[in-house]
């Protein structure tokens, strides 16, 4: 069995190739920093080709030597720059300087929580905890833009703010490294996923080590890694026990082509959204997590979590709880059969002219006529290609009669039965009653077909001389009753009620609660995932001795028993994936894996078994990563109850808007999962949840390189350095802004970064006679308050405006002299935002070793109120 993941060792060789050669001898500084093998450097010389800095000129770029790689826009931007560079702030020597002391003092290591004394009493820590996370990265072949370290930024501030008031901080990382961008890439090239994936982990992990985040990098883990595969199948194992993961057949998106399902969004007008081949709807087994049973919890885990109204607000739209009516319509003529239908306006049950059912719906053939038959099933047949959210989104109304009627519960009256590709077999029912004066839709559809229309609701109050019910349009509102026998003249909630009343005691319905959330289909037909731990007993004809024939071989008669799952033995787990020369799906909706018959079946107890050739979906892996990264190396649990008591939930989480539904709810599910099982003590696993805005690129485009508007960090760190990428990005506007990328605006960062660096040698030059004035003292009381509300509240751009009014004050008093205490406390202050900046010039302060840990600065706030205040007067 092949590893899921190369070995350190096979990230480190492949980091060597992801080397930066923008800025001379760059890329050697973070070969050293990064623990890879690299020549000896020193201040005249550096290795490798025998380039030479001349004294005085450490930090310069040379942009001639990057031309190869760099675009030319950061070219033009380092050439603009230079001169400036040459007398300022040296980043290209400090900033892997200080990444190699971070390394090799492990200065962001977890601190412990409980201490062992040696009577053996624990001692639990008296510090309070933040545990900061960032949304899993995925570790695409393409590395990071520019709009990917904006969020790294805003959550490394705040860890380092966090440590220096006195704070335990949990800071991890790790890759979401499944995926089919990787499989892809292996089909196209022949290259195995675990070799593009490592090398493409390896250049990740260059690229957020060059920008100086705080994390903690033992705790680093990869959803292909063995040992974490191992507990992502424990959990489902956990869920099978639990009967929330079964088989079910479903109705699905199948590309023969592309030989995978697709999800409806992939899906446009019957093909595939890549490479427009021809889609088919599959009932296809299919393994479900029912995440339905959690809804009334997920929705009510809502309460008391500090996230965006607007991500509450998608997490409670897409549960979508309804509180509504059941419906029974019975078949004329099919005495056991009924229409089951759902509806949140009992009320106008009265004004049903039509039922509506799905194309998929299990009774159309039975409630389909002869004479119909040819027109519905070349109808079915039409639509079986096209997706839900094509049918659902299309304005045309279509739909085909069936020749069937159904019978009213209330009155008797036989209903017309329709077939229309607008109602969904996945959604509710699968079926409809249509009350076209009441609904827009069904009024659309009416009045195409030319089907009846019954108004049995009118506005409470009517307009003077209304003497009807307008007919153009369907009425919506609530109203009162007509045309609806004893429940006329009920007001709208009331014969809700009295109707849904009157079904129970029929026994034709009743109340019903129901929801838009659908159970996870959790299948992929692909090779790059997590195996399902689960086998199947395998039957052979009648006859036919087990023990003298062998499923693998060509020719064997033989059934695979999937109504007959067995869970894998914990104790075997993990299971691995086979090696594979052949990761294309082909056109069986088995997959891939299905053509491993050395992996697939296996002998036990004497018996023949097949495994499950279903893998897991992406999401499997980073629904649970945040408990991992508590205890990654932990090979006897997924991770230790202490560790859980000591730092979980979440404090923070940092990340994009577009995973605010799926990502955060199947997440919430499988925590609460575990929460029911005792495994945490905590009901939800995210307590503040902070959206960072995109980045668009220069043009106001989303970056892509199909646009040509991408901007790698690596060209304008070689350039500005990466503190100044972090200030500039930190700088551009509120944090959960939408805002467009500006290379030629990061120079102004640069200018503060080199200014804050002299103001700090001048201080240095002065020594510590200088005094501060009662002006000085002043500001600098109010940029420290200024400073650390706006950490607290996250707003950063006005935090670093807060630095550059300080530094520029301090600028000034150049002639005087500027005060040592001054330079110290904005060192301090910029460091969250600046780190190397900030290291560096805390060691020019005459300081010794690192500032992480350092008490923040602390304001006074009476200095902090003006004494006089000008005001404008009109005379």
């Amino acid at each position: 069995m092949r590893l899921l993941i190369a070995t350190t060792a096979m990230i480190a060789r492949f980091a060597t190739a992801f080397r930066s050669p923008g800025v001379v001898n760059r890329g050697v500084l973070r070969r050293a920093a990064f623990g890879v093998a690299s020549t000896t450097t020193s201040s005249s010389s550096i290795g490798g080709g025998g380039l030479r800095r001349e004294n005085g000129d450490q930090g310069r770029p040379r942009p001639w030597l990057a031309r190869r790689r760099m675009s030319e826009s950061a070219v033009q931007e380092a050439e603009e720059t230079t001169a400036q560079a040459s007398t300022g702030y040296p980043f290209a020597a400090v900033e892997p300087k200080w990444q190699a002391y971070w390394a090799e003092h492990r200065t962001f290591a977890t601190p412990e929580r409980r201490t062992a004394e040696e009577d053996g009493t624990v001692v639990k820590s008296q510090n309070k905890k933040k545990y900061v996370l960032d949304m899993f990265p995925y570790p695409s072949g393409a590395g990071l833009h520019v709009g990917h370290p904006e969020g790294y930024t805003a959550s490394d501030v705040m860890s380092r703010y966090w440590r220096m008031t006195s704070h335990d901080v949990l800071h991890p990382i790790g890759w979401d490294s499944f995926g089919l961008p990787a499989e892809q890439f292996a089909i196209n090239t022949g290259t195995h996923p675990e070799d593009t994936t490592a090398k493409n982990i390896a250049n990740f992990k260059r690229q957020l080590k060059m920008l100086g985040f705080s994390y903690d990098w033992d705790k680093e883990v990869a959803t292909t890694d063995v040992g974490y595969v191992k507990w992502t199948q424990w959990i489902f194992l956990q869920l099978y026990k639990l009967g929330l993961a079964e088989q079910s057949s479903v109705s699905v998106n199948w590309c023969p082509a592309l030989g995978t399902v697709l999800a409806n969004e992939e899906v446009i007008n019957g093909l595939s959204e890549r490479g427009d081949h021809p889609v088919e709807r599959l009932p296809l087994r299919q393994w479900v997590l029912k995440i339905t049973q959690y809804a009334d919890r997920l929705e009510a885990g809502l309460d008391g979590l500090d996230w965006p109204s607007g991500t509450m607000t998608a997490q409670e739209q897409w549960i979508g709880k309804s509180t509504g009516t059941e419906i029974d319509f019975k078949v004329d003529g099919l005495e056991d059969e009924k229409v089951t239908v759902f509806t949140t306006r009992a009320d106008t049950l009265f004004g049903v002219t039509y039922l509506t059912l799905a194309p998929e719906h299990p009774l159309v053939p039975s409630v389909t006529t002869p004479d119909q038959k040819s027109e519905v099933d070349a109808y079915v047949a039409a639509t079986s290609s096209r997706s839900d959210l094509d049918r659902t989104s299309s304005k045309e109304k279509t739909g085909v009669f069936t020749g069937g009627y159904a019978v009213h519960p209330l009155t008797g009256e036989k209903v017309p039965i329709w077939v229309g590709d607008y109602v969904l077999g996945s959604y509710g029912t699968g079926a409809v009653m249509a009350v076209p004066a009441h609904d827009e839709r069904d009024f659309e559809f009416a009045s195409k077909f030319g089907l009846d229309v019954k108004w049995v609701v009118e506005p409470a109050k009517k307009k003077d001389g209304d003497e009807e019910m307008p007919k153009e349009e369907a009425f919506t509102a609530q109203g009162v009753n007509m045309n609806s026998g004893e429940f006329d003249g009920m007001k709208t909630a009331k014969a809700k009620k009295a109707i849904t009343a009157k079904l129970a005691e029929l026994e034709s319905g009743g109340p019903k609660v129901t929801y838009k959330l659908r159970d996870w289909v959790f299948s992929r037909q692909r090779y790059w995932g997590e195996p399902i731990p689960i086998y199947f007993p395998v039957d052979f004809p009648e006859g036919v001795d087990g023990a003298e024939v062998d499923p693998k071989d060509e020719g064997c008669e033989h059934t695979i028993r999937f109504d007959q799952p067995i869970p894998v033995d914990e104790a075997d787990l993990p299971l691995t994936l086979p090696e594979m020369e052949d990761f294309s799906p082909g056109d069986d909706p088995a997959g891939c894996l299905a053509r491993a018959k050395d992996w697939r079946y296996f002998q036990k107890d004497g018996k023949w078994h097949a495994r499950e050739t279903n893998t897991m979906p992406q999401w499997a892996g980073s629904c649970w990563y945040y408990f991992r990264f508590l205890d990654p190396k932990n090979d006897e649990a997924a991770f230790s109850p202490e560790l859980d008591e000591d730092w979980m939930p979440v404090d923070l989480y940092v990340g994009g808007a577009e995973h605010a539904v799926l990502h955060l709810l199947y997440a919430r599910f499988w925590h609460q999962v575990l929460f029911d099982l005792g495994y945490t003590k905590h009901p939800e696993p995210f307590q503040k949840l902070v959206h960072q805005g995109m980045i668009l690129g220069s043009d106001g485009e989303k970056m892509s390189k199909s646009r040509g508007n991408v901007v790698n960090p690596d060209d304008v760190v070689d350039v500005h350095g990466a503190d100044a990428l972090r200030l500039y990005e930190m700088f551009m506007g509120p944090l959960e802004a939408v805002k467009p990328w500006q290379t030629s605006q990061v120079s102004g960062v640069v200018r503060f970064q080199n200014k804050l660096y002299n103001v700090v040698q001048s201080a240095v030059e002065n020594g510590s006679d200088v005094e501060m004035d009662a002006e000085t003292t002043k500001i600098l009381h109010k940029t420290m308050k200024k400073v650390t509300e706006d950490i607290e509240n996250m707003s950063f751009n006005t935090a670093i405006s807060a630095m550059m009014v300080l530094t520029n004050h301090l600028t000034s008093l150049k002639d005087k002299g500027v005060p040592r205490e001054a330079a110290e406390k904005l060192t301090l202050m910029v460091s969250p935002f600046a780190p190397h900046l900030g290291e560096e010039c805390w060691s020019l302060l005459g300081n010794e070793g690192s500032l992480a840990y350092h008490p923040w600065v602390e304001y006074n706030e009476a200095l902090c109120v003006d004494n006089t205040v000008k005001m404008g007067v009109q005379v």
